[in-house]
């Protein structure tokens, strides 16, 4: 695992709550929820294309 993809993540989380205690400030709770289930969501794709590589190590490794 690199160690961009950890200050990736990291940047994601510090620009989404952010942005997240500003729209709740300002009296926006939906708009705030949404932006940090797109924040969840684009962590989670960035997690998952990691774990298929993995998958993909393991499988060549053992030669499956």
């Amino acid at each position: 695992m690199e160690i961009d993809l950890v200050f990736k993540i990291a940047a994601i989380g510090i620009i989404v709550a952010v942005l997240n205690q500003l729209l709740i400030r300002s009296g926006r709770e939906d708009q705030a929820m949404m932006t940090t289930l797109a924040g969840l969501i684009v962590v989670l794709s960035m997690l998952v294309q990691e774990i298929s590589n993995l998958f993909v190590t393991i499988k060549s490794l053992f030669d499956l």
